[in-house]
């Protein structure tokens, strides 16, 4: 639970940020930290403030508050001019008066407009304000670019912009700024999970000879490019977020990881690439694929947090071959303790964990097998938007990480994907220092009874799904005027037909009369949360934090009676 004291420097309709937007700096009128780019406010000469071409008439000199050292070392963390990537605040979403996106803009910005009352808010999660009579023509857009990082569980999701500028052999090198991050968490296998539950319930009723659907045939014919459900939600959630993403940014293309984990064509790669030491897109891959398959740690001992290394089942010398079937991983001691000696006489005396490692070798990844079933119709969708959408394989994103010495995370994975030429100097400058993280929760179900275990309705649900204006899952403001729960509280609602909603917030959960409760945003089928990114340390090997759930919505908070 976070409290905030009253009078706090925050408009009521911005969310509370964190210590560091609060800055003096960040809120002073013609400061470099004001803009989403770092630069000046005010282009000399022109009266035009930057990324959002409005003209400020007149240009006058505003008053320094701070230091000049201070105004240069901010500028310099938040630009990220320094060799590693800086840890930045993410930006906020700013369409046009008609409605169409504008460069993204710094929350001390946002603050900024919407107390001059330049802007009003437009949505709470993501946060996004509207100017009030910039119009898209009057403004200058420069363009930015939607990362994507898909995943069977969570897909990472990145905004970023690019700017030139002079490398180390006075080449002209690319920098990139991470503006917003997103981590896009899945529910695919709950649907599978309730899925499976349904046909549990039919099977039973049709062996106890009650009523029952009839079971269909096996063969039916399927539509092209049909999916299961629950491969088919990772594809219309991650569009959905992409789809409202090009509406609130001016995304000039799209950059997805095209991962293809085909296990069949890893024959002969180990050999020339994660043997003999050399850092090749494909040895890349096969260690993306042992790394996912055994979970990060050695097969022999469950080590983790330590060296691995890729060992073969069965030696090379004892006629073993390079597949990807006959690879596990491995920590030093393990593999020189197993040298070319076959895995059932190095676990003999551990005959529980032979049988696991075998049938672990066995054992299809399912992660993989829904990436790889869905991989392609994501491009295709992506086509679809009628941006320019560029493909590139997961070996190219984990070689920018590991030469960036960033650790793994859907989003830096992100931030990351695409071109990066090392040796001219291209790096990635900004780091958004917090995530947002979007949970799938459904829009509800069709179902109007709530079965036991044995699959007989329970309960008997309303249909009508809106009471006293309210729907489940609303971002909702609770103002409770006396008892244990008394206070202004934000979050979550999940309505009753008697009007004593319940409200879920961050920390706790209570029950409020529908009077008592103002509406802030509709579901729409996603909850939304903040996820700390990671402290960087240098450019090579940072210290790792993260990422942990901060809130489950932004906004989850209590002010108390005075």
């Amino acid at each position: 639970m976070t409290t905030f004291r009253t009078g706090a420097q925050t408009h009521q309709a911005v969310l509370p940020q964190q210590p560091a937007l609060e800055s003096g700096s960040a809120d002073t009128p013609g400061s470099r930290d004001e803009t989403a780019h770092g630069l000046p406010a005010v282009r000399p000469g022109t009266g035009v403030e930057h990324g959002r071409g409005e003209t400020g008439g007149v240009r006058t000199r505003t008053r320094r508050r701070h230091a000049r050292s201070d105004a240069t070392a901010a500028e310099t963390a938040e630009t990220g001019s320094g060799d590693a990537p800086r840890l930045a605040a993410s930006r906020v979403f700013v369409p046009a008066k008609a409605g169409e996106p504008l460069m993204p803009c710094h929350p001390a910005r946002a603050r900024e407009l919407l107390a001059g009352g330049r802007a009003v808010v437009a949505r709470r999660a993501p946060f996004t304000i509207r100017l009030r009579q910039r119009t898209r023509a009057e403004s200058t857009v420069e363009g930015v670019q939607l990362r994507i990082d898909p995943g069977s569980k969570a897909t990472g999701i990145a905004i970023t912009e690019e700017q030139h500028r002079n490398g180390p052999k006075g080449r002209s090198a690319i920098a990139r700024r991470g503006l917003i991050t997103i981590e896009l968490r899945h529910r695919g296998q709950k649907i599978h999970s309730g899925m499976m539950r349904r046909a549990a319930y039919r099977r039973r009723r049709r062996s106890a000879n009650l009523r029952y659907r009839a079971p269909r045939h096996d063969n039916r014919p399927r539509p092209h490019g049909w999916l299961p459900p629950s491969l088919r939600h990772r594809i219309d959630s991650t569009m959905a977020v992409v789809v409202r993403l090009c509406r609130y940014a001016p995304v000039l293309e799209i950059h997805v990881e095209h991962v293809a984990f085909d296990t069949s064509a890893f024959t002969e790669v180990m050999p020339s690439g994660a043997q003999g030491g050399e850092s090749t897109h494909g040895a890349s891959e096969i260690r993306e694929f042992l790394l996912a398959k055994w979970e990060r740690s050695c097969a022999y001992c469950d080590a983790t947090g330590v060296p691995l290394n890729i060992d073969h089942v069965r030696a090379r010398s004892r006629g073993g071959s390079d597949r990807v079937s006959n690879l596990v991983l491995a920590c030093v001691p393990c593999n020189q303790a197993k040298g070319t000696t076959s895995v059932h006489a190095f676990l003999a005396d551990r005959p529980a964990r032979l049988e696991r490692v075998i049938a672990q070798l066995r054992r299809p990844l399912q992660d993989v097998a829904a990436t790889n079933a869905t991989r392609l119709q994501l491009v295709t969708a992506l086509a679809a938007q009628g941006v320019p959408v560029h493909t590139w394989s997961g070996g190219r994103t984990h070689w920018n990480r590991v030469a960036m010495g960033l650790p793994k995370s859907h989003t830096l994975d992100a931030l990351v994907t695409g071109f990066f030429d090392h040796e001219r100097g291209d790096s990635l400058v900004r780091i958004p220092a917090q995530v947002l993280v979007v949970g799938s929760t459904g829009r509800g179900s069709y179902a109007r009874t709530t079965p036991d275990r044995f699959g007989f309705p329970r309960l008997r649900r309303p249909r009508r799904k809106i009471q006293h204006g309210y729907a489940t899952g609303d971002l909702v403001s609770a103002v409770v005027p006396k008892g244990k729960w008394a206070g202004r509280w934000v979050g979550r609602i999940a309505v009753r037909t008697g009007g004593q909603h319940r409200i879920t917030t961050l920390t706790s959960r209570f029950d409020v009369s529908h009077r008592n409760v103002r509406l802030l945003q509709r579901a729409d089928g996603y909850t939304y949360g903040f996820a700390h990114e990671i402290r960087l340390s240098g450019r090579r090997g940072p210290a790792y934090s993260g990422p942990t759930l901060k809130g489950g919505d932004p906004g989850n908070v209590r002010t108390p009676d005075a």
